[in-house]
């Protein structure tokens, strides 16, 4: 428990720092005079340099120090948020938030292979409750933190940045004094960082083409066809590495497996539930219905609230039963049912039915996030166990990547449309009132006729995209719904085949 307390606080750090800044980012962008672009990949470059990293992280994992790692991972993160809290323009932002990205995907993946290398998978579903109660508290926590923070005249948004430093220090003193994690060298072991590379840069490649297209090319040009063609063919040329190299980063052979290839699946829904709700509904509640920081962070508590209740009931209930399966299909079921309320709404919708909704949604992650993680390493022995975490929290990385971005895009061009069809009613021209340089995220500075229309083309926007959440969602549903079910084992590694001959049964992985 000395250990886990440690680990739960470096998770804390990890998580509140992506959630202290979603409530606060429409206030951060819009001080820098940023865009709905530049919004949008100061969340997608963290997030992409976590899910680049999270397998190599993963891999590394599985061959040194878990504890080195984890110290190292600290300082990186420590020190990149820092440098985010004095960055003077959106550019320098997004260049750190990337550089921070490699800190948080190396926590969240090497405190789940360190608790999972010391406790079973049946006994882990309880724990598995303490991670999800830690994720609960940190991310209802910091929305209402980040809120009060650039609220708060005298500290300001920077501070957003700079508080996790105290955090960080803390967690790695803890750490150093109370962690024990027994390491085997494997001698003659290799990173494969030409395939980690090569995944970054395709996945890149179609992020960018899904940022700029439709604004600053078309569908149907040649800059679609070189980036989309490019991206295709470097994630192609990576999937042959990974067939060929000694020590893959991310292991086909593990993904191959029904079990791990179903939840790798489901998990990139849950991805995108993660952080789009996140990251788009602090943003409806402060440009599209008026609401500061503070109370913005305030409203989103019954997401938060679904998700503590949720992750803390169902993993004492797993481990109890030793059943995972049951929960992760309710988890995606209710998840898909959440995003359809919230497709519904608009700048005038009801906050009970959002504040229902987000219970809903809240609700699904809690009950399928970390179980889907579970059911994975229940089918891996121990040596494989940082590489087959890695690649779950890697694809769930990376449908929250995607997710932010690709709704991120739908968003900005459903405002740029509702903007001109608002001042296009109020007898505006559209062209003369884009002239004016002016920021749609920075509604201070807006005259008071724009406001409005700013508001109500983000309100209504909004809705959009969770209709699009709600149809990937569904494809969870049929993800968990093919997962095979199994009883968690009680050991913490799997049990060998037996040799042959001897009578005894051999047990299969």
């Amino acid at each position: 428990m000395e250990a886990l307390s440690g680990l739960l606080l470096v998770l804390f750090v990890a998580m509140i720092s992506g959630t202290i800044v979603s409530v606060a980012l429409p206030q951060i962008i819009g001080a820098l005079n940023g865009t709905q672009s530049q919004y949008t990949w100061v969340i997608t470059a963290s997030l992409l340099a976590s899910t680049a990293s999270t397998p190599i992280w993963g891999k590394l994992a599985d061959l040194f120090s878990k504890k080195l790692l984890l110290q190292i991972s600290i300082v990186i993160f420590m020190v990149s948020s820092v440098a985010c809290g004095f960055a003077q323009d959106t550019g320098q932002l997004i260049a750190f938030r990337a550089l921070q990205g490699l800190g948080m995907g190396a926590l969240q993946v090497l405190v789940q292979v360190i608790i999972a290398a010391m406790i079973s998978p049946k006994d882990r579903g309880k724990y598995n409750g303490y991670l999800g109660g830690v994720m609960a508290v940190a991310t209802v926590a910091g929305p209402l933190l980040g809120g009060l923070i650039a609220d708060t005249s005298w500290l300001g948004w920077r501070w957003c940045f700079f508080v996790a430093a105290p955090f960080t220090v803390v967690a790695f003193l803890l750490l150093q004094k109370t962690l024990r994690v027994t390491h085997v060298r494997r001698e003659g072991v290799k990173v494969d960082y030409v395939g980690a590379t090569l995944i970054a840069a395709g996945v890149s490649v179609l992020l960018i083409w899904v940022t700029f297209v439709g604004n600053s090319f078309d569908w149907l040009s040649w800059q679609t066809a070189a980036m989309v063609l490019g991206g295709v063919a470097v994630l192609a040329v990576a999937t042959w590495v990974e067939t060929v190299v000694k020590e893959p980063v991310v292991p086909l052979h593990v993904i191959r497996r029904r079990t791990p290839a179903l939840a790798i699946l489901a998990s990139l829904a849950v991805g995108m539930a993660m952080f789009g709700g996140s990251v788009f509904l602090g943003q409806y509640f402060q440009i599209g219905r008026g609401y500061s920081p503070t109370e913005a962070g305030l409203l989103t508590i019954p997401m938060m609230l679904g998700v503590l209740l949720s992750s803390a009931i169902s993993g004492r209930m797993v481990s109890r039963s030793g059943n995972v399966k049951p929960y992760i299909v309710t988890g995606a079921v209710v998840l898909t049912v959440g995003f359809l309320v919230l497709s519904t709404m608009d700048h005038q919708t009801s906050l009970v039915l959002i504040a229902g909704a987000m219970v809903l949604v809240g609700a699904g992650v809690g009950m399928s996030m970390q179980n889907l993680v579970l059911a994975i390493q229940n089918t891996v022995p121990l040596r494989e166990l940082g590489a087959a975490s890695g690649a779950v929290t890697f694809f769930r990385s990376l449908g929250g990547t995607v997710g932010v971005s690709v709704l991120g895009a739908v968003l900005a061009n459903q405002v740029a449309t509702g903007i001109a069809e608002g001042l296009a009613k109020a007898g505006i021209d559209p062209a003369k009132a884009a002239a004016g340089g002016r920021s749609t995220l920075n509604i201070a500075a807006l005259p008071e006729p724009f406001k409005g229309i700013v508001r109500a083309a983000y309100g209504d926007a909004t809705g959009h995209i969770f209709l699009i959440s709600a149809g990937i969602a569904v494809i969870g549903v049929i993800a968990t719904l093919f997962l095979k079910p199994a009883k968690l084992r009680d050991s913490v590694d799997l049990a060998e085949p037996a040799p042959a001959g001897d009578g005894r049964t051999p047990v299969a992985p």
